[in-house]
C-alpha cells in the first residue's frame, strides 16, 4: 500500500511539473502568482525555467518507478545492472532523504528566512512540508518491507 499511495503522489506531482514546463500556470492565473505560490524566494517573479521543471518530473516519475520495481509491483525495464541491489538501495534511501530533508527544512528559521514569500510560506507549512515528510515514511517502509 505504501508503494502505490508514494507513487501516486509522486506522479501527481510529476504531472505538475509536465504542466508547469509547458508553461502552464495552474492553480494560479498568471506566472508570477506561481511562483509565488511555488517557489518562495524573496523577489520571485517569475518561474524557473521550462527544463528545470522537466528535469523535476523526470526525477519524480525515475522516483515512481524505483519504488515500483523495490516493491515488486512494477518489472524492470533498463539493463540488469541498473537494478543491481546497491543501486537501489543507494537510489531508494537518497529519496528518503532528500525528502525527510525537504520536508524538515520547513522547521528551520534558514528555511523560513530564505522563502518568506506568500503564500508559499503558508503552503509549504501546512502542505508542502508534511507531504515531503509522509513521502519519506511512505518510501521508507517500501524500502525496508
Amino acid at each position: 500500500m505504501a508503494a502505490i499511495v508514494s507513487s501516486f503522489i509522486l506522479t501527481v506531482l510529476a504531472g505538475l511539473h509536465v504542466a508547469w514546463a509547458v508553461g502552464l500556470t495552474w492553480p494560479e492565473t498568471s506566472e508570477q502568482d506561481l511562483a509565488r505560490r511555488v517557489a518562495g524566494f524573496e523577489g520571485v517573479d517569475r518561474m524557473p525555467p521550462p527544463a528545470a521543471s522537466a528535469l523535476v518530473a523526470l526525477l519524480l516519475l525515475l522516483g515512481c518507478h524505483i519504488v515500483l520495481v523495490v516493491s515488486g509491483l512494477s518489472n524492470a525495464f533498463a539493463p540488469d545492472w541498473i537494478y543491481d541491489l546497491a543501486i537501489y538501495d543507494l537510489a531508494i534511501w537518497g529519496m528518503v532523504a532528500v525528502f525527510a530533508l525537504r520536508g524538515g527544512a520547513i522547521y528551520t528559521r534558514a528555511w523560513r528566512a530564505l522563502t518568506p514569500v506568500e503564500p508559499f510560506a503558508t503552503m509549504d507549512r501546512r502542505y508542502y512540508g508534511p507531504l515531503c515528510l509522509c513521502l519519506a515514511v511512505l518510501i521508507a517502509w517500501v524500502a525496508i518491507f
